[in-house]
């Protein structure tokens, strides 16, 4: 009899463990497959969102699958479907319509969320999904719009700053002190990002003031007012809002279902993606992507890594323990790993690359660091496009171990971070990567990389030119 596998969640997270079952489903693997998600699409691209409102192409250009393709797949996948229980020990999931679907493999691929004040002025929005960019996209295209206000430092608010940007507008990003990205970034690269769209005219305000009022004319947003305090309060003009920031895990039906969660707010799992509760893992729900917890590779301690490459590595993992049980092969068996959290984002041109820890992050947990930076062009000078690029590279000040890379650009920075990870996971020491041999072609490289700089500004050695 065919197993069914329930994976509440149509993003992709669960888009890709359904992905991964569907591929490598054969005869000795029956399985019959049911998604839910409360949107009305199927599989979009939400990273290319913020692009889509550059005017680089149209939003529905980011649904990559609509339902139909999965269905012709025979795929069950419901879209507008809300869940409103998950029932484990009688295995079953039950929808709001009262409909109850029983299960053998359940998938929690729930996403995150924002604890938003709702209002009912127009022009105020969040930005995590396809409705979210089509309700932008049409406040952009309403006449008189000319102000943006911007709630958060992160990703989402530094890529529709940008995107704003290319409109016209006159935007303020409000984020935290004392820099920007600082999950990603430290202080010195973040005010890279910042100098570089000052001159773009974005206006940054980077303080711990609060939302303490959005006003409107005729429903429609107008201003947001910042501070509490008669003496800090400030009205900002802003015809449309973005918040981006309070963004947590999705988590509200697993805890009802009496699922743990970790310190950072996100599900616990084993290092199968098996979800616990109480002093056991139950073997056949998993949880997968920004609803669940991981364990930093650096500092061993739990928290969340809420993108795209994290929840496709975990989907593998949860589809190849699905097809282990199912097939009684424990051969097919994988592990989920530590977390090292490579960053690649374009903002505006410009190109942020981050993998392992902070300085900051590494203090934190005890970590005692020594560092390098260097700007350096990425090819001979002579040749076009030999831009510059940044690196800044974090050692355990101990064991001279690498342990975090970042880096700003304008071409070739998600090679770098992806090579610079795999130097992290392998132990690679500042020495090491001194004395590395690099490959050197003038057209496309240096003979003397900016990485190599960079470790030897680290070790206190006088570099040689």
């Amino acid at each position: 009899m065919a197993k069914k596998i329930v994976i509440v969640g149509g993003g992709i997270a669960g888009i890709y463990v359904l992905r991964n079952l569907l591929a490598r489903k054969g005869k000795e693997e029956e399985m019959d497959f049911t998604i839910l998600k409360r949107e009305k699409s199927g599989w979009v691209s939400t990273c290319g969102l913020p692009f889509a409102l550059r005017g680089w192409y149209d939003i529905d250009r980011t649904e990559i699958n609509k339902p139909q393709f999965f269905r012709d797949q025979g795929v069950d996948f419901r879209t507008e479907t809300e869940v409103t229980k998950l029932n484990l020990e009688q295995s079953s999931v039950t929808l709001k319509t009262g409909e109850v679907l029983k299960y053998d493999f359940l998938v929690i691929a729930t996403g995150r969320k924002q604890f938003v004040k709702e209002t009912e002025l127009e022009g105020v929005y969040t930005f995590n999904n396809e409705d979210d960019a089509e309700k932008i996209e049409a406040a952009l295209n309403k006449e008189g719009v000319k102000n943006a206000y911007i709630r958060g430092r992160g990703i989402i608010g530094l890529q529709a700053a940008a995107a704003f940007s290319t409109r016209g507008l006159e935007i303020t990003l409000h984020g935290g002190p004392p820099s920007l990205l600082p999950s990603s970034l430290d202080p010195d690269l973040g005010d890279m990002i910042k100098e570089r769209m000052e001159k773009e005219g974005v206006r940054f305000i980077l303080d711990r003031r609060e939302i303490t009022a959005i006003k409107g004319h005729e429903g429609w947003a107008k201003s947001v007012v910042i501070g509490e305090r008669e003496e800090e309060k400030e009205e900002i003009p802003a015809d449309i809002v973005i918040i981006g920031k309070w963004i947590v895990p999705e988590i509200d039906l697993a805890w009802k279902a009496g699922v743990d969660t970790g310190e950072s707010g996100g599900i616990v799992t084993d290092r199968a993606m098996h979800v616990k509760k109480g002093r056991r893992h139950i073997n056949n729900v998993y949880a997968v992507g920004d609803c669940t917890e991981v364990v930093d590779g650096i500092t061993h301690r739990p928290r969340l890594n809420q993108l795209a490459s994290t929840a496709v590595t975990q989907a593998m993992v949860i589809a190849d323990n699905i097809l282990s049980d199912i097939s009684e092969q424990p051969g097919l068996y994988s592990p989920y790993g530590y977390c090292f959290g490579p960053i690649v984002a374009d903002v505006g041109g410009v190109l942020i690359g981050s993998v392992g820890v902070t300085s900051e992050a590494a203090s934190r947990a005890g970590i005692k660091t020594i560092s390098g930076k260097a700007t350096k062009l990425i090819k001979a000078r002579y040749f076009p496009g030999a831009t510059p690029l940044t690196l800044k590279l974090i050692f355990d000040a101990y064991t001279r171990k690498l342990i975090g890379a970042q880096m700003v650009g304008e071409t070739g920075v998600a090679e770098r971070v992806n090579e610079l990870g795999l130097a992290i996971r392998a132990g690679i020491t500042a020495a090491e990567i001194r004395n590395m041999e690099r490959c050197y072609e003038p057209s496309v490289s240096l003979l003397i990389d900016v990485t190599i700089d960079a470790a030897i500004e680290a070790l206190g050695i006088t570099p040689v030119y």
